[in-house]
């Protein structure tokens, strides 16, 4: 037991105090407010610089005025001939064109649209918005339809779904925040198993491909020296998970705090006429505060710890084996594709089959068995699962855990050992059997 915690200690501190450690722990959380933050940017500019103007020759001389000038677009009719409105387009400007209306256009309603290079997709869907409007407003008129009249039923549905407790009582269901909650574990937690059970598996093959394994198998069983590795990386990977989520509120926190406190926000929406106080969510009918209330975050992080390390343990112990029977990263390629496949495809399938139907078979199944479980499970519990479901799928990762431990430490000791020869699933059988 010593042994193993010397290789534990080994494999974390060894890891820990690298710099690209240090780097990658506060760096992603940075990248990703960076990230958001650039998003905003980039999306609030490009709408700003993606305004259009558009010269209208209206042939039919009812329509041009009834296009109706915002925020994307400016129409301005013009009174000269196409041939001269033509010469004026900017070829240093793609947001400028000129559409042409026919006389002929509440008959076959043909338009075109010139501009000097491509135009904008929201532009064309624009134009092609009102002129609908347009022509429908035309045919309302001709068949004696009080067009006012029609724009004034305009019916707001607000669906609020709820679901049952066990107790009886209803409660707002928020499907909407569980749905986006359960994509992001699933990211994160396909990720997270790749990612650390890969570095087992480049661990072994550093180690063996620089044959410094056979001075340490001189004094530590394998056994011990694989269970070492995975368990002193998974708290590598523990400890960076912990960081991130520490710096993540911290520097949200901080940065919601700097742009603008909760009294200026408070101010600035007190401060608009006519009693338009409410938000854009409430005005939605979503209930922000109770979206909140309706995850149980403390049961959420327990599960995903608990079906993360799992996971990682089950996984690793796959990788480890695949490390020991090769001697590069190029030969363990053929090795790395089937151990993930049943985590592919559970992180495939959560963003449809999953997500739709949480409670469905499909799903159900997929969250008890070991290998697709912590992706499974994780993505059904914001939509509500029951406990026993829960302990179940935990016990069977857990026993999972230990039935490929027990594998791959039969493949792991007579591989870790085996030089200049390509190991194939056949020689890997023939490891497992192997007797001394």
């Amino acid at each position: 037991m010593n042994k193993v915690l010397l290789i534990i200690k080994r494999e974390y501190f060894s890891r820990v105090k690298k710099k690209s450690f240090l780097l990658l722990t506060f760096l992603v959380p940075l990248f990703f407010i960076g990230m958001y933050v650039m998003v905003f940017y980039l999306t609030k500019k490009s709408f700003e610089d993606s305004h259009a103007t558009v010269y209208v020759i209206d042939q039919e001389q009812h329509t041009g005025d009834q296009l109706k000038s915002n925020k994307n677009v400016t129409f301005i009719v013009s009174s000269r001939s196409l041939a001269e409105q033509r010469k004026e387009l900017d070829p240093e400007k793609d947001n400028t064109g000129i559409l042409i209306i026919p006389k002929d256009f509440y008959q076959n309603s043909s338009i075109e649209y010139l501009t000097v290079g491509k135009s904008g997709i929201a532009t064309q869907s624009e134009i092609e918005s009102q002129l609908k409007q347009i022509v429908r407003n035309y045919e309302y008129t001709k068949a004696g339809i009080n067009i006012q009249k029609l724009d004034s039923i305009s019916p707001e549905i607000h669906l609020v779904a709820k679901e049952l407790t066990e107790t009886g009582a209803e409660k707002t269901s928020h499907t909407e925040v569980a749905m986006g909650i359960a994509m992001a574990l699933s990211i994160l937690i396909y990720i997270s198993l790749f990612l650390y059970g890969a570095q087992v598996m480049r661990g072994i093959i550093e180690e063996k491909s620089s044959r410094i394994v056979e001075v340490i198998i001189s004094s530590v069983k394998p056994f011990q020296l694989m269970l070492g590795k995975i368990i002193g990386i998974g708290m590598v990977g523990l400890t960076q998970f912990i960081l991130w989520l520490i710096l993540t509120f911290s520097l949200t926190a901080l940065a919601t705090s700097t742009i603008m406190s909760r009294a200026d926000l408070s101010s600035a929406v007190s401060s608009q006429p006519n009693g338009q106080q409410a938000s854009a969510l409430s005005q939605s009918g979503f209930d922000l505060e109770g979206a909140m209330q309706s995850i149980n975050f403390t049961e959420l992080i327990i599960c995903f710890f608990v079906f993360f390390i799992g996971g990682y343990l089950l996984y690793s112990a796959l990788f480890a084996a695949a490390g020991s029977a090769v001697e590069s990263e190029t030969e363990a390629s053929q090795f790395t594709m089937p151990i993930t496949m049943p985590l592919l495809l559970t992180y495939i399938l959560s963003f449809g089959v999953l997500v739709n139907d949480p409670n469905g078979p499909v799903a159900t199944w997929l969250s008890f068995i070991p290998l697709t479980s912590p992706i499974a499970m994780l993505v059904r519990i914001p939509f509500g699962v029951p406990m026993w479901q829960i302990i179940v799928s935990a016990l069977l990762l857990i026993g999972g855990f230990l039935f490929t431990t027990w594998v791959a430490a039969r493949i792991y000791r007579v591989g870790i050992l085996m030089y200049g020869k390509k190991a194939s699933f056949k020689e890997m059988i023939k490891w497992f059997n192997y007797k001394r």
